[in-house]
């Protein structure tokens, strides 16, 4: 080779490694913590996304905003506390409270990036109505459901067909399914060339409800799947704010139980369906990570995948999410910058929430920082996945109803004034609350310091 070629190579080396990197902003549905992402002791296998972990940095002790999809989700996209929106429920018109807020892949888009996106991604309220067109230069809300003409479930008399479980579609018809096909379309985008780098996201359905997925997901485990654990009486320590805002959720466990003693095995079934799920949508994530290792854009792709919230599957008598406990906020978050080799396979154990993926995106990709953001980045936490993270996650759901978590404690407090508060190191199921023991005042009182000070009212819903 001449020395001008080498002159060459040596130019298009340099334009490369300037080159701002594209992101690759996968988004998962209610994936809980039984995934073996965190530790092959968990029952609900995810091979696919453990690999992914090995690629990057995974945060164990990740946490949502808010324990429900449209707030939730709102969050991270504006970067912006539900305390600070009134963004509260599913139906908040989550738009018109962030007004002018410039949200994740818009303020990309402002930034010379090509922005698009398949599947859930907002809130898929409405049709597709908590889409943000502004958001995208294309987008693509997410198929319909594949629905079988009647309900899988045995338990005709409980619950809708989107509370229905069981194996579906048949294994040949995997690729009807709106998680499959969401996925096919951003590989689409992955396969084209690119003059500009690329925001492309894709949201993954699954886990959600209706837990289905193809029988050789659900062969994958067998009746020795580990049941939830659970306390007879969980709920005799909790406060009365506790009682008045989950009060409304309790009847998805007390039909779980009638339909149980009905019909013995049907609990099993239900849990068997979310593991099938799990690994249904850990499938996704491999069929998406995989196509980007073919195409040619891996070397310069940051990867973010996320969950929205956990799911109780049982624990502390309760089904779905829609609470404040553990379960309902820990989540899988794993970030990968193949530009630093040595993140590779680390993991941050120092709790963090998911108002985190706006700044901490911004800084990896050198983009300036958007002072509107509420969170902070843990862009340095790649590197030193020691360090410690100058906040503790927080929590909302609901009109000032909080959760702080700290690395041993979580801690509550609902708009009555009432307290729940857990020590995880010794009670990691939050059977006992401790928060009526004057021992703990001052855990308590530290741990308060982090609640917020003001509460927006809740925003109106969409129309």
């Amino acid at each position: 080779m001449t020395r001008y070629g080498l002159a060459f190579l040596l130019l298009v080396s340099i334009v490369r490694a300037d080159a701002p990197p594209n992101v690759l902003f996968i988004a998962v549905d209610d994936m809980n913590d039984g995934i073996t992402l965190f530790g092959e002791d968990r029952p609900y296998k995810t091979p696919h996304i453990r690999a992914l972990s090995r690629r990057g940095t995974s945060f164990s002790r990740a946490y949502c905003a808010s324990a429900a999809c449209n707030p939730s989700r709102a969050a991270i996209l504006s970067g912006k506390r539900p305390h600070n929106t009134g963004i509260y429920g599913n139906n908040t018109d989550w738009r018109a409270a962030t007004k002018g807020v410039l949200t994740l892949p818009e303020y990309f888009g402002r930034h010379g990036y090509h922005t698009a996106g398949f599947g859930k991604i907002y809130h898929h309220k409405g049709n597709g109505a908590f889409n943000d067109p502004a958001s995208w230069d294309h987008f693509r809300k997410m198929d319909a459901q594949y629905m079988p003409e009647k309900k899988l479930n045995g338990a005709p008399g409980y619950g809708s067909r989107n509370t229905d479980w069981g194996a579906w579609p048949k294994d040949s018809e995997e690729i009807r399914t709106m998680d499959y096909k969401s996925v096919s379309y951003a590989i689409e985008v992955l396969k084209q060339k690119h003059d500009e780098p690329f925001f492309l996201a894709c949201g993954i359905f699954k886990p959600h409800s209706p837990f289905f997925a193809p029988m050789k997901y659900h062969g994958i485990y067998d009746k020795k799947l580990p049941m939830p654990q659970r306390k007879a009486d969980d709920w005799n320590d909790l406060p009365t704010g506790a009682a008045k805002l989950m009060g409304a959720k309790k009847w998805f466990w007390k039909g779980m139980m009638q339909v149980e003693r009905a019909k013995s095995g049907s609990y099993r079934d239900f849990i068997r369906a979310y593991a099938a799920c799990c690994s249904f949508a850990d499938m996704s994530v491999g069929r998406l990570v995989s196509a980007l290792d073919e195409s040619g854009h891996a070397d310069n792709t940051i990867i973010v995948l996320w969950s929205d919230h956990g799911f109780h599957l049982g624990e502390k008598d309760h089904i779905e999410k829609f609470a404040l406990w553990e379960k309902s906020n820990h989540v899988p978050f794993i970030i990968v910058d193949p530009r630093d080799p040595e993140s590779a396979g680390k993991t941050c154990s120092h709790p963090v929430d998911l108002t985190a993926v706006y700044p901490t995106l911004l800084e990896l990709c050198g983009l300036p920082a958007n002072a509107a953001n509420d969170g902070i980045s843990v862009a340095t936490q790649l590197k030193e996945p020691g360090r410690a993270i100058s906040r503790p996650a927080l929590m909302t759901y609901g009109f000032n109803n909080h959760a702080v978590r700290t690395a041993r404690w979580r801690y509550i407090r609902y708009a009555d004034g009432t307290e729940e508060l857990y020590d995880h190191e010794k009670d990691p199921n939050e059977w006992n609350n401790l928060a009526s023991d004057p021992a703990y005042a001052q855990i308590i009182k530290d741990h308060a310091e982090w609640l917020p000070g003001n509460n927006a009212k809740a925003y109106g819903n969409l129309r």
